[in-house]
């Protein structure tokens, strides 16, 4: 599993290294990593070849035409790239992505189970936050309803 965050400062050539732990977890048909824009955030996600299975089977259960199998494809197919690991375990960003998530400096590396995202440092911090909130309600939302549950099956 792709897990925690780094902060890690991309060099004039866009290059970062990815995290050794990452570089583990990447088993596929060459030495690197799949990105592409995120389909659900503002920010690059990437992974090994399982991430790529997975959003090849889930492409593929669409029927041919079906308007979100064409922007799952112009997403994910049209936007891959197929990045490199070079002998410091360092990957190459595509100007493309960099320019559309606006990394030109630091950015934030950050574990997501089976892929991992690429942001801006900063836009990071205020989605961590949207994002611990969220978390917060879903949890106390999710207590509820097992204790509701709880307290059902009990009477």
């Amino acid at each position: 599993m792709f897990l925690s965050t780094f902060e890690k400062q991309l060099d004039s050539k866009r290059r970062i290294v990815v995290p050794v732990e990452y570089r583990a977890l990447t088993s596929g048909p060459f030495d690197g990593v799949f990105c592409y824009p995120s389909v659900e955030a503002d920010c690059i996600e990437g992974g090994g070849q399982a991430l790529f299975e997975a959003h090849k089977q889930a492409i593929d259960s669409l029927e041919f035409g079906d308007p979100i199998r064409t922007a799952l494809e112009t997403t994910v197919y049209g936007g891959l790239a197929r990045l490199g690991f070079d002998t410091a375990g360092r990957i190459t960003l595509p100007e493309i992505l960099c320019a559309q998530f606006g990394l030109t400096d630091w950015v934030a590396v950050v574990g997501m189970g089976d892929r991992f995202q690429i942001w801006s440092r900063d836009a990071f911090h205020a989605h961590r936050a949207e994002q611990r909130l969220i978390a917060r309600e879903g949890l106390a939302s999710l207590r509820t309803a097992q204790r509701a549950a709880r307290i059902g099956a009990g009477g």
